[in-house]
């Protein structure tokens, strides 16, 4: 049996979109950009289009028909399979509880909205446990160094990188809190009609 196709960010991100309706490769590095994707993950036209291919291969999207319009040269418009879907919603799972790549952790993020809102919860709780986990341990890095007497001068990084870990424990339970009392909208189909249409969110996605 053929192992699971091992995605890279971009991957999932061009599976997430097709989400949203079938589409070609231009279109989707076009909504990308102008959601400000491309601060996740490279645009590079090469890279797009090699990854659409080798996606096609691993059965994961497909061929649904052409684009013809006027003069402009033929572009292969592509629809999500039942695989594809399942993928992304399997690599989410799988790098939104961790802490240690934190740019896969940004598109899985970016992505989260793919799951039901109590899975993304649980998800977030676990992520939360290895953050006080890290918290913790830096806290007693530090005591222990200046317990040491060890200048303060060689301690910055790590007062920085505590600092951060304390923002990001902050952030992380202030979003938590929004999903549990549902005042932040999650999913597709609590965005409001004319945002879909305004936006290019189709129906499909809801299901």
């Amino acid at each position: 049996m053929p192992e699971p196709t091992r995605l890279t960010p971009v991957a999932v991100m061009i599976l997430a979109t097709l989400r949203e309706g079938d589409m070609h490769t231009y279109e989707i590095v076009r909504l990308l950009r102008e959601r400000g994707d491309d601060r996740l993950v490279p645009m590079q036209k090469g890279t797009m289009y090699h990854t659409v291919a080798r996606l096609e291969r691993d059965g994961l999207l497909a061929e649904t028909g052409v684009d013809r319009d006027g003069n402009r040269p033929e572009r292969t418009i592509y629809t999500l399979l039942d695989a594809g879907r399942q993928a992304v919603e399997d690599w989410v799972r799988s790098e939104l509880p961790q802490i240690e790549r934190a740019g896969d952790f940004r598109v899985a993020l970016s992505e989260a909205h793919n799951l039901e809102r109590d899975e993304v919860v649980d998800l977030l709780d676990r992520r939360r446990a290895l953050l006080t986990a890290s918290v913790d341990a830096h806290r007693a890095g530090i005591a222990d160094a200046v317990a040491r007497e060890t200048p303060e001068q060689f301690l910055v990084e790590l007062q920085r990188q505590s600092a951060l870990l304390d923002a990001e424990l902050a952030w992380q339970d202030s979003l938590r809190a929004r999903l549990s009392d549902r005042s932040l909208p999650w999913g597709i189909a609590e965005i409001p009609e004319h945002i879909k249409k305004k936006h290019r969110v189709s129906k499909e996605t809801t299901s």
